[in-house]
Parts: structure tokens; C-alpha cells; sequence
């Protein structure tokens, strides 16, 4: 079934899902745009960038952890809700406060994105639920569809965030760069209320509770890669210990590439492109909104690519060519166009493996699991992302900042050598599910 049909098909609480997730990656494009400006406005040195930043993450595994691993005792929508609020706040916070240190609690409380991607439990949650909303034979599109909606509201909030500033810029209704960055802030915590919305009506159906169907589909899987799961792991906690034989490996591979990626972060980026090439605002949201639409529609043929070759092929056709697009960036720095140009190629190719991915673990994972697996990998992922960033706050002050390119895909080029070792052979298992 095509991704559009299985849009017509899909339930209220999966749309409602696209929408929340839309609003979110919308004000996180917003926010990209500007965050490192912002700062550097307010004399923060790049140094202390980067500790901001990495900070933010860290605090960002705290709270997703406590969230996402009771998300299903505690109530989905409660703990998107309690997101949503967080949100809303930190806008506020932003959009008027110019002390380092409030500032850093807020975006480690509340949720503001250094890197324009996933950050707090929101993920995990939803994932989990587009899982339990929708059969086997059907995944694969509706998280193309729920990955492209995401990426093309980033898009949006990128450009968006370029006209902002330049209309305010251009008219004089704004004097001052900073107060413009505010200014964005203040759109950041409109879009997180349409948020907060769009979950208080998500249904019961939403909860775990609604969802105990699966259990014996995904212990067939998880019987038939019986080789591949040491089942002498004690339980921990309520996790199943074959899964956690499973989630253990795919955790260390997934950080192992998160750690690369946090060398370089989309904010990093802007940065870049602003000192090198000397871009303002309204050149960068260009820059971004095609490199997002790039991305968002390389989010529905990722889904086909998955089901010829299966999640670990797919991932591997897709990641190392990305890895490598990146690494060509920093050589082309006296010639922008080619620099776009290889930015643009590793767009097209870096976000084809989150539907391989997500489909590799919500038919190896048990559902009464799922959320806590989803939740664990997305903290991981985002405390290896953490530790990055403090580095390049360290080369960028000593003038090398082209170097974190390299680091970054080198170390996803790992990360897809470790994937291919560990998991090759699960390819036949998962595509006779997702294919039935």
C-alpha cells in the first residue's frame, strides 16, 4: 500500500501524532537557526557554546530516562503533556532572559533543541505509539510518513525563521539582533501551545493498555533469531531479558554513530556557514529548508529500500555514503557552491536509515517493552550526542572547526561496520514479518 493510501487509512490518534510531531520539529527548526547567534549575542564565547549545548543534552537524558521508562505506568499523554508545558516555558525563558545560567537550566528542564533534532521523550512516545497504532505490514510507510512530516516541519521553521528575521530586519520593526532572536523564541512557544493541543486530544486508544495483540508476532521473531539473543541475562526490571540481550548491542552501536554526529550538530552547522561563507539570516534558512526538504522526501523511498533489502542493508546502502558526503564538507570552504552541494547529497542520505531502524526494533521488541526500549535507545543516543559538542566548543576556539566533520563520519562509518557484524543476519527474519 502506497504511503499516501496508508495516510487516508490511518486513525485520528496517528494523524494527531503527525501533527504533534510537526509543530515540534517546526519550532526546533526555528530555534537552530538562531541558537549559537543568540548566544554569541548575549558574549558567550564558543567555548562555553559548547558546554551549553552538551549540558543541555545531558539534562535532557535525565529527564527522558525518568519519563520515558514510566511513559506506560504513568500515562503516555500525561508525560507528553508535561513535555508540551516544559516547552512553553523554556520559550518564554528565552524569549526575554539573557542570564548563561538560566538559560542552561531551562533548555535542561525544558526542552530547547541544539541541534534542531529529537530531544526529550517526545520520540520514544510516539514511536511507540505509531507501533502499537498500526499492524506489522503497515509500519514501514506510516513511519516514512510520521519521518517525513517531522523533517519537513524542521524545514519550515528553517526558513521560516530566515524571513522572520529579515523581514524584521528589512522594515526596522525590530532594532536590534538580538531582540529579533527573541523575538523567535516568542514563535517557538506559539507552536509548542498548538502542541500541547494536539495532544490533549489523542484518545485512550493511544495508552498501552489498548495494545496486547502483538505479543505472540514478536515472540515468534524473537524465537526464530533464537542465536542471535542470549537469553541467560537476568530480567531487568520489567524488561524481558531477550530483549534486553538485543537492545543492549543495538544501544552501544546506535551511540557509537550519536557520538560521531554530536561533533557536528545542525547548530554547529549554521555556525559554520555563517563565519566561512559570512551568511545571514535569510541565506541560512534557505540553506536549511532545502537541505530539510532534501531530507524529508528521501524519508519515503527509505521505507521501499527497507523492505527489498531489510533494516541492517538498508542502513549500511545508505549510512556510509552519508558518512562520506559529510566528511567531503570542510575541503570545498573557498568554494561554497560545492560545499552546498555535498551538504546537500548528505541530507539526501542521512535520514534513510530511521525507518530501517525503527523498523529493526519494533519487530524484534516486545510491545509491553517497546516504549522502554524506545526510550533507552533515544537517551543513549542522546547522551553519546552530549559528549561531542564540548570538543568542538574547544576546536572552533583554536580556529578548527573543519576538523569535526571528519571525526563525525568516521565515527558513523564505525557504528555501520559494528551494525553490519552484529545484526546482518536478521535481515530474513524481519522482512518475512514486514512483508506478510
Amino acid at each position: 500500500m502506497g504511503a499516501w493510501l496508508m495516510y487516508k487509512a490511518s486513525s485520528s490518534d496517528v494523524r494527531l501524532c503527525w501533527i504533534s510531531a510537526f509543530l515540534r520539529l517546526t519550532s526546533y527548526g526555528l530555534t537552530n537557526q538562531i541558537l549559537t547567534l543568540f548566544l554569541k549575542e548575549i558574549g558567550i564565547s564558543d567555548k562555553e557554546m559548547g558546554w551549553f549545548m552538551s549540558l543541555t543534552l545531558a539534562g535532557d537524558v535525565l529527564i527522558s530516562y525518568i519519563l520515558t521508562w514510566h511513559a506506560d505506568d504513568w500515562g503516555r499523554r500525561r508525560i507528553l503533556t508535561y513535555g508540551a508545558i516544559m516547552m512553553i516555558l523554556s520559550g518564554v525563558v528565552f524569549s526575554w532572559c539573557e542570564n548563561y545560567y538560566i538559560l542552561l537550566a531551562f533548555a535542561i528542564f525544558g526542552v530547547i533543541s541544539p541541534s534542531s533534532d529529537e530531544v526529550g521523550p517526545f520520540k520514544s512516545i510516539e514511536e511507540s505509539m505509531l507501533a502499537h497504532l498500526t499492524p506489522h505490514n503497515r509500519r514501514p510507510e506510516i513511519y516514512a510518513i510520521h519521518s517525513m512530516v517531522s523533517i519537513s516541519g524542521s524545514a519550515l521553521g528553517s526558513i521560516s525563521c530566515g524571513w522572520f528575521l529579515q523581514i524584521l530586519q528589512d522594515c526596522n520593526i525590530i532594532e536590534t539582533s538580538l531582540n529579533r532572536y527573541k523575538a523567535v523564541f516568542v514563535l517557538y512557544t506559539l507552536l509548542a501551545v498548538g502542541k500541547l493541543f494536539s495532544i490533549l486530544l489523542l484518545s485512550d486508544a493511544a495508552e498501552l493498555d489498548a495494545h496486547h495483540q502483538e505479543e505472540d508476532d514478536v515472540r515468534q521473531v524473537l524465537d526464530e533469531t533464537a542465536p542471535l539473543v542470549d537469553t541467560s541475562i537476568k530480567k531487568v526490571s520489567k524488561m524481558a531479558p531477550e530483549t534486553f540481550s538485543v537492545m543492549s548491542r543495538l544501544l552501544f552501536i546506535f551511540m557509537l554513530d550519536s557520538f560521531g554526529s554530536g561533533f557536528m550538530t545542525s547548530a554547529w552547522t549554521v555556525f559554520y556557514y555563517s563565519i566561512v561563507f559570512g551568511l545571514g539570516p535569510a541565506a541560512l534558512g534557505l540553506l536549511f529548508f532545502v537541505a530539510k526538504i532534501v531530507m524529508a522526501l528521501s524519508s519515503l523511498p527509505s521505507s521501499s529500500i527497507a523492505r527489498v533489502f531489510g533494516p541492517v542493508k538498508a542502513t549500511l546502502i545508505v549510512q556510509i555514503p552519508s558518512a562520506l558526503f559529510f566528511m567531503a564538507i570542510p575541503f570545498f570552504e573557498s568554494h561554497i557552491f560545492l560545499s552546498v552541494l555535498f551538504f546537500n547529497l548528505y541530507n539526501l542520505t542521512t535520514a534513510m536509515d530511521v525507518i530501517p531502524r525503527q523498523i529493526l526494533l519494533t519487530n524484534i521488541v516486545k510491545p509491553r517493552d517497546l516504549t522502554r526500549v524506545m526510550g533507552i535507545v533515544n537517551i543513549g543516543k542522546t547522551f553519546a550526542r552530549c559528549i561531542g559538542p564540548i570538543f568542538t566548543g574547544l576546536l572552533a576556539d583554536r580556529g578548527l572547526l573543519w576538523c569535526c566533520y571528519l571525526i563525525s563520519g568516521a565515527f558513523v562509518i564505525l557504528a555501520d561496520l559494528v551494525l553490519a557484524i552484529s545484526f546482518i543476519g536478521i535481515d530474513a527474519h524481519v522482512l518475512k514479518s514486514t512483508n506478510s
